[in-house]
């Protein structure tokens, strides 16, 4: 009888540990998603931004001298991420395979510019900054034109500072969450102790004394929580590079070495601060209000 009462609160023991690690690995994942979403958040505005292009036309007397050397300036300066020259020959197939049918058949001429699409590095992807480089190209004599998208660029500045500002708001927001889910899961696990914890207080044990194990317990119990969120993220990461490797998740390992890093200390922290304020509100409470 008294062996299988053992065996009973032995897999009781396990059970409420194994409940109080998994929640704690839930938490510490969504709080480590919410990181690598914070932290890659101008990584992804950067990669949304350098699609944005803006396209010098070429007057058709531009010699190829001129062309060669303007398109060797642009990829040289701050703002170009890449200049690549189009032919006219090369712009008409491209439309006639969007449109579905050769065009120049009816027009019996290429209407068409040479032209040269230049991509813009992040940080010069506003509105300003790209008016000013389009004066100073339409100043050159072989040119004929720079056109850009304005609207669509003023749009997607907007939407990269409302992304960022609410990405911060989510962030506080799941950080009190995790900080809470944590410390109810830790308040349970001491509580179903809470006599143990008065009894040892009755025949004269310190409150230190009785606290120690207890935060050592759950110490362990969020390491191995934190140790279990970071292999699920390590496995969210690899599939994610998978299925998206032009966001570049893993080109920092330094990055995603502190964010396992933070994890890991995070799962410390929050359990054990919660175990000592858990332990310290029953050490205060009177014998008749444990019940």
């Amino acid at each position: 009888m008294s062996k299988s009462f053992e065996r009973y609160q032995k897999r009781k023991l396990i059970s409420s540990y194994f409940s109080v690690i998994l929640s704690i690995a839930l938490v510490l994942f969504l709080l480590g998603v919410l990181g690598l979403l914070v932290i890659n958040t101008k990584k992804l505005a950067n990669h949304f931004k350098e699609q944005v292009a803006i396209t010098v036309f070429l007057k058709d007397n531009a010699k190829e001298v001129e062309i060669n050397q303007l398109q060797k300036s642009l990829a040289m300066t701050d703002y170009t991420k890449s200049a690549v020259f189009v032919s006219k020959e090369e712009a008409a197939e491209s439309h006639s395979k969007e449109i579905g049918e050769n065009f120049l058949d009816f027009l019996g001429y290429n209407p068409l510019q040479n032209s040269i699409d230049v991509h813009l590095n992040a940080d010069y992807v506003a509105t300003d900054s790209i008016q000013k480089i389009a004066d100073n190209l339409s100043k050159k004599e072989y040119v004929a034109e720079v056109s850009y998208d304005k609207p669509l660029i003023s749009l997607l500045n907007e939407n990269v500072k409302r992304m960022s500002f609410w990405i911060l708001i989510a962030s506080g927001v799941f950080t009190l969450i995790a900080v809470l889910l944590i410390n109810s899961s830790i308040r349970l696990s001491v509580y179903s102790k809470r006599f143990i914890i008065k009894t040892m207080q009755m025949v004269g044990a310190t409150k230190r004394f009785i606290r120690r194990p207890f935060i050592w317990n759950s110490i362990k119990l969020g390491m191995v929580g934190a140790l279990v969120a970071i292999i699920a993220m390590m496995g969210l990461l690899y599939y994610v590079d998978m299925r998206m490797p032009q966001l570049n998740l893993l080109s920092d390992p330094f990055m995603l070495i502190g964010l396992f890093i933070g994890i890991f200390v995070t799962g410390i922290i929050i359990t054990w601060i919660s175990t000592y304020i858990a332990t310290q509100r029953f050490l205060n409470l009177k014998t008749d209000d444990l019940y």
